[in-house]
C-alpha cells in the first residue's frame, strides 16, 4: 500500500517541478517506485502470503501505470 501510495505522492511532486531538468528527476522516482510496486507484489505471490489471482487486476494496472510513466520519462528527455 505505502509503494503504491507513494508512486502517487510522487508523480503529484514531479507535476510542480520548477524546472524541465526537476521534472525528469521526480518523474525517475515515480518510475521507480512504481516498479518497486511490482517487486512487492511478486514478492506476495512467491512467498504464497496471496494467491496470484487476488492481486492479478492490481498487478496489470501497476504494470500499465509503469510503461505511461516510462514513456512519459521518454518523451520529457527528448
Amino acid at each position: 500500500m505505502r509503494s503504491a501510495l507513494s508512486v502517487g505522492a510522487n508523480y503529484w511532486v514531479a507535476c510542480r517541478a520548477r524546472s524541465k531538468t526537476e521534472f525528469i528527476s521526480k518523474l525517475s522516482i515515480t518510475v521507480e517506485e512504481a516498479d518497486e510496486v511490482l517487486f512487492w507484489l511478486e514478492i506476495l505471490i512467491e512467498s504464497n502470503t496471496i494467491e496470484e489471482q487476488v492481486v492479478l487486476d492490481f498487478r496489470n494496472e501497476a504494470t500499465e501505470i509503469l510503461k505511461v510513466l516510462s514513456r512519459a520519462r521518454k518523451t520529457a528527455k527528448a
